[in-house]
């Protein structure tokens, strides 16, 4: 059943969406053989998943489990997190830096793929790890820690008058503090030709408690324009609290848009990306990017043919809107900008 949006409950004042979200990281599921018996799967998956989590540990939290099917281990949701034997198999052209991210390194934790813009990497920390992550392999140990050692990179920014937007990507920068992101923000938006703040996040898909009311705050407060980009692959993340927190921006004032991967066995589907293209509309989320998979280490089982991808935009403009069709992408190293699909 799909979701309709409706007037947004009051954003509650007092501390418990703060200590909620932080709680929900605590206590997320960080171990493999954990995950399957939560969800009550078949024996044999629980020892795939202690050999695939070696290369990439699990992390879910509980909130998001809890919206699998138990006993099912092709459950869409399930499939984005469980480690499999998959994993350790390697074809040729499957990389650790799929797209080129040393290349494009100016500066420990500042990237710059395109012109006008670049990208901060903030944080190692996730509030989930999916398993076709293409930034797996990456070495966060050699971005800056702390808002003081972003000094650099700061200083980089503001002698390059060409930037006109940064990103804040990580690991995903919604799991650090209002506090440090909200000194961040300021530092950025005394840089006087910056336009654009973007931050990239799954956080308010996967603990919508995150959306909170200093978070709103600071980035109401910018001088600079903020967008958020949320990830979400399949309608049953939509549920009604992360509909709640989606709604929070919007009623801010804050444009949101999402962006999903194309995962084999997750949404390689016309049905599942028109229901998830509706829900997001109902949110007044914008459709933003379907991804051709990045070709990273250990995620080869998720891929899709580009062929395929193709066709199943062409049934999505069949069954919806323009504006509720995302355009199919790729990101290839080197190229000016990403690669349009469809």
């Amino acid at each position: 059943m799909a979701i309709v949006a409706s007037p947004v409950k009051p954003v509650r004042t007092d501390s418990t969406p703060l200590e909620s979200w932080r709680q929900a990281m605590k206590s997320a599921i960080r171990d493999g053989v954990q995950l399957c018996r939560y969800l009550d799967l078949p024996k044999h998956y629980e020892a795939a998943a202690t050999r695939a989590e070696r290369a990439f540990p699990v992390f879910v939290p509980l909130s998001f489990a809890a919206k699998m099917h138990r006993g099912d281990p092709h459950d869409p949701l399930l499939r984005q997190v469980l480690p499999l034997d998959e994993e350790l198999h390697i074809p040729a052209g499957f990389l650790t830096d799929p797209v080129g991210e040393a290349a494009a390194s100016i500066h420990p934790g500042l990237l710059q793929k395109y012109s006008g813009r670049v990208l901060l990497v903030t944080t190692g920390a996730c509030a989930i790890h999916c398993r076709y992550c293409f930034r797996r392999h990456y070495p966060y140990a050699e971005s800056p820690p702390s808002v003081s050692a972003w000094e650099p990179a700061l200083r980089r920014i503001a002698e390059d008058r060409s930037v006109e937007e940064v990103l804040l990507s990580g690991g995903d920068p919604l799991t650090l503090v209002d506090p440090i992101l909200g000194e961040l923000a300021d530092r950025l938006a005394a840089i006087a030709h910056l336009r654009r703040l973007r931050i990239h996040t799954r956080l308010p898909i996967v603990i919508p408690e995150r959306v909170t009311v200093e978070l709103l705050r600071w980035l109401r407060a910018s001088r600079l324009t903020c967008v958020v980009v949320v990830h979400a692959n399949h309608p049953a993340e939509l549920d009604e609290p992360v509909a709640e927190a989606l709604s929070r921006f919007v009623d801010a004032g804050i444009p949101v848009l999402n962006q999903t991967v194309l995962l084999r066995g997750v949404n390689d589907d016309a049905p599942t990306l028109v229901e998830l293209s509706r829900r997001l509309v109902g949110l007044r989320v914008i459709p933003y990017y379907l991804h051709q998979l990045d070709r990273v280490n250990g995620a080869a089982h998720f891929e899709v043919p580009i062929e395929r991808g193709v066709r199943l935009i062409e049934q999505l403009r069949h069954k919806l809107p323009g504006y509720a069709v995302p355009r199919y992408v790729q990101e290839v190293p080197g190229e000016p900008n990403k690669r349009v699909l469809a």
